[in-house]
């Protein structure tokens, strides 16, 4: 039996101005609403992306205190659609942190049509890394790593939750897809220098490993901090086929899909029923 839905995926641009992150993203998600989109879902760092610790830090709020979360909760109820941040910087009250410095949490939102919160996914895996030429991250520096990973029913479809670098980490996506997820999604701001070498490779991957639809939204450009983002949102189907690819440029990607798809895709390779349990010895 047919299980349509029309996705939609939003890429930015995102800067240090929260207010025109929001209102910029606003009007694409309206866009995608319009042509159809009932699933939609934004990159990583929707309201704010910043290398700089001290400034994110002062920037960031309590999730109480956010102001981007209330705007795009109404949004989603105002358009009636099923809407994912794919994150924001959420500063953590001191009692939930690691220690006695402040830090806050990369977290997605999920939310549903009459605007409620239906689930938060905080990135497990931080992104600190030197790729070398004087390029480096040190996400850890500002952000505490999440704990557990997350599959929501948004009402359309299971999702199985993942930020950015998580993609790297195969067996996140094989969990949740064990446990019921559809669609992985992996709203992203990766680099312009990873995202041409491992990008498409690393999303089909995921995909066909899984026998899932892989949602990945993504931040495109040169940022205000300095940072250069690779773009190229992409629908990958649970064969491996690119649906979509949204290049470079800022706007949105609407696509319709068959969630049978990926009942189909895993009765032909069933490979998620196949793991066997690994003993290695050192000869």
């Amino acid at each position: 039996m047919s299980r349509p839905l029309t996705l939609g995926l939003v890429q930015l641009t995102s800067s240090l101005d929260v207010a025109h992150n929001v209102a910029i993203t606003s009007d694409l998600v309206r866009k995608a609403a319009s042509e159809g989109a009932q699933l939609i879902l934004t990159p990583e760092m929707t309201s704010y992306i910043d290398r700089d610790r001290d400034r994110a830090l002062k920037t960031a709020c309590l999730e109480q205190d956010d102001p981007a979360l209330p705007q795009f909760q109404a949004l989603a109820h105002d358009l009636g659609i099923t809407l994912l941040i794919g994150s924001l910087p959420i500063r953590l009250p001191l009692e939930e942190t690691e220690g006695e410095v402040p830090k806050l949490a990369n977290r997605s939102f999920l939310i549903g049509p009459d605007g409620a919160i239906l689930a938060r996914y905080d990135k497990i895996h931080l992104f600190d890394v030197s790729l070398g030429h004087g390029e480096g991250y040190c996400e850890s520096a500002s952000y505490q790593s999440g704990d557990r990973a997350i599959v929501a029913d948004s009402g359309v479809a299971r999702l199985g939750l993942s930020i950015c670098y998580d993609v790297r980490f195969a067996a996140l996506y094989r969990a949740l897809a064990q446990e019921g997820a559809e669609i992985l999604t992996v709203p992203a701001a990766f680099t312009r220098t990873t995202g041409k070498a491992h990008w498409h490779v690393l999303l089909r991957a995921r995909a066909i490993e899984t026998g899932s639809f892989v949602a990945a939204p993504a931040q495109t450009g040169r940022h205000e901090d300095g940072r250069e983002t690779f773009g190229h949102s992409l629908l990958v189907s649970p064969w491996g086929d690119i649906l979509v690819d949204g290049a470079t440029d800022v706007g949105v990607s609407v696509a319709r899909i068959d969630l049978e798809d990926v009942a189909q895709a895993r009765s032909k390779i069933p490979a998620l029923r196949h793991d066997r349990t690994i003993s290695i010895k050192h000869a």
